[in-house]
């Protein structure tokens, strides 16, 4: 099951059905199968909270993905800041909606086993992401 939650914002105009088949679609081609995911959408302030209180991080991110896998089987928590979000798609100049289901399939690619912190991994999930957003 996903859920799609908010703290403090109001909840993007993503649909979320066909949101849900796509991550499902997407995790099958990792040879996962989704179990519980539960979005939670929140502005910066909250975001820094997190970072801060779970990571130890003092700075604003995208997305914080928390792991709960077990097996093949994918379980998480996505915390998204739509203002950094907002902000990113300003930055690399695109379209919001965009950015945010860019970021919304980043947590799950995280949750496939794809990271992006070591050397040439950034390459790796963005090839990931795009080719998960043509799926969409």
């Amino acid at each position: 099951m996903i859920t799609y939650n908010t703290d403090g914002v109001k909840l993007p105009s993503i649909r979320k059905r066909d949101t849900t088949v796509w991550i499902r679609r997407v995790a099958a081609t990792y040879g996962k199968r989704v179990g519980e995911i539960g979005y939670m959408f929140v502005d910066d302030k909250k975001i820094l909270e997190v970072n801060n209180e779970y990571l130890g991080h003092d700075y604003y991110t995208d997305i914080i993905t928390f792991d709960y896998n077990e097996g093949d089987i994918i379980n998480g928590d996505l915390v998204i800041s739509l203002d950094t979000v907002r902000t990113n798609a300003e930055k690399f100049r695109k379209d919001y909606n965009e950015e945010l289901h860019r970021v919304i399939i980043h947590g799950i690619l995280h949750l496939c086993g794809i990271n992006d912190k070591g050397p040439g991994e950034r390459e790796i999930m963005e090839a990931a992401e795009n080719k998960a957003l043509s799926m969409r």
